[in-house]
């Protein structure tokens, strides 16, 4: 008997015939500027407008190889002690910056009413695993140093990412909960996070080509971050989840990775840990950063933006 058809949502189809259509080289068959610039252009086209918020602003703090830049968003002028939420890019830890997920970072400052941090942490292949996680764990640190140039004390942190950017605040969650920072962290949001490796799950070849994300790119990203497969920098999935902090996990049903997300689901509940796993039903990986193209991906970061202040209610 044939295997039913996954279910796509309208919007989503027609992203998804017309990125067919266009017929474009693949990432291995571009240069590696190619394959950035051409990240920055999909979300250029794909996502809504950013919004106007009172603070953009550039800054940077101390990493293992330099300074890391980051951007500081808020919808408020001035604020007291709280949450900080420290965003992490997707990307493969090879392509995105903060201008790829610039968009996304004012959504979640002006629905979330926190200030948000996002990092531009090292990419492969210049500077091979763990440079990125260093950087993510070195600029969380800072952050929940509440150093006077970030003018935001933090109390707890917030680590949310996408993809590449979901894997480090699993990744960094564990590093600061064996070695605890200034703040703890009180709320992780990995958003279709690779956390086992995929190499042989279902979804993997279910959804190998025209999803959004394709095997090929995933092989491309391996070989490019060169992350060992029995260390837990690079899978979280095999850390330790006693201690995880509050979760909002994020899957998407049409993901070639959605089944790594599913694994920490699971570990997380046979942990006992706290958590939240939403799965959303007929779109495609990096969705939230295509909320202009496919107009009912806005609801489902509404979604997550709510179980958020659930969960960070729960936490207080």
């Amino acid at each position: 008997m044939p295997k039913n058809k996954p279910y796509v949502r309208p919007d989503m189809q027609a992203f998804l015939d017309a990125v067919a259509a266009m017929n474009g080289p693949t990432l291995a068959e571009m240069t590696l500027e190619e394959a950035r610039q051409s990240y920055v252009a999909l979300h250029g086209m794909a996502d809504r407008p950013a919004c106007e918020l009172a603070v953009i602003r550039d800054l940077s703090c101390p990493g293992p190889g330099g300074d890391i830049p980051l951007r500081l968003y808020d919808a408020r002028e001035v604020r007291g002690s709280g949450p900080v939420i420290v965003f992490y890019h997707g990307g493969g830890f090879v392509i995105g910056d903060l201008e790829t997920h610039h968009a996304l970072c004012t959504e979640i400052a002006a629905q979330m009413d926190l200030p948000v941090v996002a990092v531009d942490y090292r990419l492969a292949p210049e500077h091979l695993f763990p440079a990125a996680i260093d950087d993510c764990e070195a600029a969380a640190r800072w952050i929940a140093g509440s150093p006077d140039a970030l003018d935001r004390p933090a109390n707890s942190l917030v680590l949310i990412g996408d993809s590449a950017g979901g894997n480090a605040s699993i990744v960094v969650s564990q590093l600061l909960s064996d070695t605890p920072a200034d703040a703890p962290v009180s709320l992780q949001v990995p958003l279709f996070p690779l956390a086992s490796d995929a190499v042989g799950s279902a979804s993997l070849e279910e959804f190998a080509e025209g999803f959004v994300l394709t095997k090929a790119s995933i092989e491309y990203f391996d070989a490019a971050y060169q992350a060992p497969r029995g260390d837990a920098r690079a899978f979280p999935i095999l850390g330790d989840h006693s201690d995880a902090p509050a979760t909002v996990l994020v899957t998407a049903s049409l993901d070639p990775i959605r089944d790594s997300g599913r694994d920490y689901g699971a570990a997380l509940a046979q942990a006992g840990a706290d958590h939240m796993h939403i799965e959303v039903k007929g779109l495609t990986h990096s969705f939230t950063n295509l909320r202009q193209a496919v107009p009912s991906t806005q609801g489902e970061l509404e979604r997550i933006f709510a179980a958020m202040k659930l969960m960070l209610g729960n936490a207080a």
